[in-house]
């Protein structure tokens, strides 16, 4: 079996409401979605969701190659980008063919990707994660029993911008939960995405543990600030977790050797290989991991084989535009399929009928770092307390303690 070559679409994911974070909001939820196709001269075709930068270069890594030779073919595309580095979008890329060639290999061997990885169950535990930052109270609470619906006890919220409306908004979705579970304590997390800083981090985290219990803080300062982290982790009593940006081991390596990190995160962009190895290099400091995305399909299949896996987010209950996937949510876990491979359709057709062209780049959303991220809950800066604000907040933040931040 060779590689042949590969093919490249992008749908979108449609959340039918406002998703995003700390640093912006897509106010029409239409989010999108890039997939990666790579063909083999004996008709198997592997699926991978995830970037296409510099794709031309990367696959020339792979081209010709039998694709079961995977974590192998893995290497040589770091290799093929050495010169410039792996980061970003080229490490998704990266993440992407690493993916879809896991995919082939599983499909050749007739098996369900989970199977041949070595996994024995079939569940996958899960928490909601709605990118709910944008939502007002009552939006807030509809989506968290929908969730709740599918038997889902644990929830991540965004936030970060203010210490009551995060609160307010932890407590709500806490409700939901407990009242679904009868009376069982829910789980609950809170992602900040990078917008604090030190201090910020620990004076927040720890007005919110005054009445509530977190599971786990995320990201709470910038993702390659290994002292930071462990100044908040000594500074709490929740859990820090963090490393869905991080591309490469090299990059754990430090949070890991100053003990800066209690849950280690990896995003489902970055392939398969990844999550293995990163999840070994945890398992060796006992750390649990938990993957991260809205389609983390090929990393749910891997987490089946590892013995440090904790739970899986949950985002989107529906998938992409014109994709097909197999597996189901019920009692709180993803419940795989028996498809050869990752069980993963793709209705190219349709996507081409149905999915409008990506707009071009907007200067605002949650992919966009704000020029004051870090800054904005300083009273008093310039004048003022640059505090975003969003539906369903309160009009004065926990924060607002200048005189001129009252008008």
């Amino acid at each position: 079996m060779r590689i042949t070559g590969y093919r490249t679409i992008t749908t979108v994911q449609e959340w039918g409401r406002p998703v995003g974070d700390a640093n912006g909001v897509f106010a029409d939820g239409v989010v999108p979605v890039s997939i990666v196709i790579v063909e083999t001269d004996e008709g198997i075709s592997g699926v991978g969701l995830g970037p296409h930068v510099e794709i031309e270069r990367i696959f020339a890594a792979i081209d010709g190659e039998d694709p079961r030779a995977v974590t192998t073919l893995y290497d040589r595309m770091l290799r093929h980008t050495f010169k410039a580095g792996h980061a970003g979008p080229v490490f998704g890329t990266i993440g992407a063919l690493d993916t879809a060639l896991w995919d082939i290999k599983a499909q050749a061997a007739g098996e369900p990707l989970w199977r041949l990885l070595g996994g024995r169950d079939r569940r996958v535990p899960a928490y909601a994660s709605g990118l709910d930052i944008g939502l007002t109270d009552d939006e807030l609470v509809l989506a968290y029993e929908a969730y709740a619906g599918y038997g889902l006890r644990a929830a991540k919220l965004k936030g970060g911008l203010d210490i009551e409306r995060d609160r307010h908004r932890l407590c709500l979705v806490r409700d939901v939960l407990a009242e679904a579970g009868h009376g069982l304590r829910p789980g609950l997390m809170l992602d900040v995405n990078e917008a604090w800083t030190r201090k910020q981090a620990v004076r927040h985290v720890s007005e919110l543990e005054r009445t509530l219990d977190l599971i786990w803080i995320e990201e709470p300062v910038r993702r390659w600030d290994a002292e930071g982290h462990a100044a908040v982790g000594r500074g709490i009593r929740a859990s820090v977790a963090t490393g869905e940006n991080l591309s490469g081991l090299e990059q754990y390596r430090p949070l890991i050797a100053a003990g800066a990190v209690d849950i280690v995160q990896m995003a489902a962009v970055w392939g398969v290989t990844h999550f293995l190895r990163a999840s070994t290099l945890a398992h060796a400091h006992d750390l649990p991991v938990s993957p991260i995305g809205n389609t983390p399909v090929g990393l749910l299949h891997a987490a089946t084989s590892i013995p440090n896996h904790l739970t899986s987010e949950l985002q989107d209950l529906a998938p992409p535009v014109g994709v097909r996937l197999d597996l189901h949510v019920e009692d709180g876990a993803f419940v795989l399929g028996d498809s050869p491979g990752l069980g993963v359709k793709v209705d190219e057709d349709r996507i081409r009928a149905t999915t409008r062209p990506p707009e071009a780049p907007t200067s605002e959303g949650p992919h966009i770092r704000p020029e004051r991220a870090g800054r904005r809950l300083l009273a008093g800066v310039d004048g003022v307390v640059p505090t975003r604000r969003f539906p369903g907040a309160p009009l004065h933040s926990h924060n607002d303690v200048s005189p001129t931040a009252r008008h």
